[in-house]
């Protein structure tokens, strides 16, 4: 078992640098302090890990909103709104505020008592450590093959504990769920976790034209209709470490954004703290993530289920009932944020399908020249449910918020509907390019492969998006134009493209392709926009 941390280990969230920011063309690390301290004049976090940036966002945002007052929640809504455009008008935070705040709480990540963002019992209820390769995305551990990292379970090298919070962050919101190192808590040890309540989703964060403004219009608006004096608490907020098994009320803002991790951990540091040589990763609670659906299945309403603020959802209604089920929309690498403009733009609608970030719902409130300006930032983690990680990424959308629904319904109504021609019409394609390929290779001339069914249609799609999002930013600019041809027409060219060498050799496959392409250009029955909820 590692030795306990010296006390000449020490690192502090607040005060040394682990966050890589921008300033220009200029790039430095800060302090949780710092970073608030001169929010004003930094541009933007500049964390190469998307997960990890979305992640701290929601830590920022939350600290942003205690030092602001904004986390009162007998304000209303008129007057919470002025007090944030009272805070904008400032232009900075307050230097008193800022330092009053960090000063309070603890900080300190290798502290013996309270380290920040970790267990310090799991020194003692966990029989070993799970390793640091276990711990650092993409290095294998255990029985893993070692196909594209030189680590192995005998070349466990240390991670600068700047990179180790970062990953500290992906592991509590995005961790994976499944087997993890055995823990014993009340005579009773089990070695299964529940995955990251952010787990495969993909965040849409306001954008302002610095830190500052960033952060104080990311803060989610109160929506309950009650909430404890002083029971909302982050977790470096609170007078003693948390109970293994917390109540699935989730308060807002600070349980809301910071306390919903699945995940236990303790990091050990190596000399003099500027390094963690091991790690702790395990279970944080057997509770379930979110409460379970309601028994009586006649209430036509969704579950309490706690929302996060910049993710967007879907309604699934029950078969066996009239129930509505509320799902996270998942992250997906291979699909452009562009694809989700409608969902972003739309006003909410009872009957809908689709619910926009809930943050959205303030940012119609923003002083005109920022909301003019302000630009969506979209971090979404490609994963499966359970332990594969696939992809993470990251785009920045232009100004878009002049173009919801309530400042433009005309632009939003045509965005969606040019969202939905995009949409119906990459389905038409795969379904005509799998049918001309089976056409094609019955007549006995055609001597394509075995993965030609698929490689037709896939090779086409991926031809198709990136000019379909070509195609639908010209469309925004000429709304006499007609959507669902402009559309075929890409479709078409992508599987003329992609079937030219087939077309060439055999008759059949020309003939199968140009009855394919009068397919896309058939008409379809107009179907109803598409809807929030």
């Amino acid at each position: 078992m590692p030795s306990l941390p010296s006390s000449a280990a020490a690192f502090s969230a607040a005060d040394d640098p682990w966050i890589d920011t921008r300033i220009g063309p200029r790039y430095c690390q800060r302090g949780l302090r710092d970073l608030f301290l001169n929010a004003h004049t930094t541009d933007d976090l500049a964390l190469p890990h998307p997960p990890a940036a979305s992640a701290l966002l929601r830590i920022a945002i939350a600290i942003t909103a205690r030092i602001t007052g904004l986390d009162d929640p007998e304000l209303t809504a008129s007057q919470w709104n002025a007090l944030r455009r009272t805070c904008l008008k400032q232009g900075r935070f307050d230097p008193d505020a800022v330092h009053a705040y960090f000063d309070q709480h603890a900080w300190d990540v290798f502290d013996l008592v309270r380290p920040w963002l970790q267990e310090p019992a799991l020194r003692t209820q966990c029989a070993h450590s799970s390793g640091i390769n276990a711990f650092v995305p993409g290095r294998p551990a255990g029985n893993n093959l070692a196909w594209f990292s030189p680590h192995g379970h005998h070349t466990a090298e240390p991670v600068p504990t700047a990179e180790a919070l970062q990953i500290l962050l992906i592991h509590h919101y995005y961790g994976r769920s499944g087997q993890c190192t055995p823990r014993t808590v009340d005579g009773v040890t089990t070695g299964s976790q529940n995955s990251g309540p952010l787990r495969s989703t993909v965040s849409f964060h306001p954008l302002g034209r610095t830190l500052h403004e960033t952060l104080l219009a990311g803060v989610p608006a109160f929506t309950g209709d009650e909430q404890l004096p002083g029971a909302d608490a982050c977790p470096w907020e609170e007078t003693v470490p948390s109970p293994q098994n917390p109540s699935t009320l989730v308060s807002w803002p600070g349980r809301l954004l910071t306390g919903q991790s699945q995940h236990a951990i303790l990091l050990v540091p190596g000399p003099g703290g500027s390094t963690v040589t091991d790690a702790y990763l395990t279970w944080a609670t057997k509770e379930p993530k979110e409460p379970k659906e309601p028994k009586e299945p006649e209430e036509a309403t969704e579950p309490e289920i706690s929302t996060d603020p910049y993710l967007s959802y879907r309604f699934i209604t029950e078969r066996k009932s009239v129930a509505r089920r509320r799902t996270k929309n998942r992250a997906d690498a291979s699909r452009a944020w562009w694809r989700e403009l409608d969902t972003l733009v739309l006003a909410p609608d009872e009957h809908g399908t689709y619910v926009r970030p809930a943050v959205f719902d303030t940012l119609n409130d923003l002083p005109e020249d920022l909301r003019r300006s302000m630009r969506i930032r979209v971090h979404g983690f490609d994963q499966d449910g359970k332990v594969i990680d696939r992809q993470w990424y990251t785009a920045i959308t232009p100004p878009l918020l002049n173009w919801t629904q309530e400042h433009d319904p005309a632009k939003a109504q045509r965005i969606a509907e040019c969202c939905r021609e995009a949409e119906q019409t990459a389905q038409r394609l795969a379904t005509v390019a799998k049918k001309a390929w089976k056409t094609a290779t019955r007549s006995g001339t055609s001597k394509t492969s075995k993965t030609s069914k698929t490689t037709w249609a896939n090779k086409a799609l991926a031809r198709y998006w990136p000019e379909a999002e070509t195609v639908f930013w010209r469309l925004l600019d000429e709304p006499e134009t007609d959507a669902p041809a402009a559309f075929a027409a890409a479709a078409a060219s992508a599987l003329r493209d992609v079937t030219e060498a087939a077309r060439i050799r055999h008759n059949s496959a020309a003939h199968a392709v140009a009855h394919a392409v009068k397919g896309l250009y058939r008409r379809r029955r107009p179907s109803a926009p598409r809807k929030t909820a």
